[in-house]
């Protein structure tokens, strides 16, 4: 597995395994737009690993992802949900739609990020908003 696959197969699984795979999907293409977008970096790990560091490590909830700096290991426990992130992964590295319509920003619906009144919100999927410029 390539790393680029394997870091948007992380992301998905850790933000979005217990989503329906079009979830999964827009999780991934929030990624794969900001990959595009001059804001962010040029490459899927670095925009999965985007933060602030302290040390060479992430600095506790301040990052992009919330998996990435929670404090807990990034442990893969459920196989299938693993096997469906490589897969939610490989198909949104192929295919040019975009269920996400063209977000570079998510949330779950149980948070509200301040942030959230300064974007259009682009679709509702599952247990997230997306959301774009």
């Amino acid at each position: 597995m390539t790393s680029v696959l394997a870091c948007l197969a992380m992301a998905i699984y850790f933000e979005a395994r217990g989503e329906p795979i079009a979830g999964q999907l827009a999780v991934a293409q929030v990624i794969l737009n900001r990959v595009d977008d001059d804001r962010h970096p040029n490459n899927v790990c670095d925009v999965v690993h985007e933060g602030k560091t302290w040390q060479g490590k992430p600095v506790r909830h301040k990052c992009q992802f919330s998996f990435w700096c929670d404090g807990r290991p990034e442990r893969v426990d459920d196989m299938d949900a693993w096997e469906t992130s490589i897969n939610v992964a490989r198909t949104a590295m192929s295919i040019t739609l975009d269920v996400s319509q063209g977000a570079t920003h998510y949330h779950a619906v149980s948070v509200a990020p301040m942030w959230r009144h300064t974007m259009r919100v682009t679709a509702k999927i599952g247990r997230h908003i997306f959301y774009t410029h």
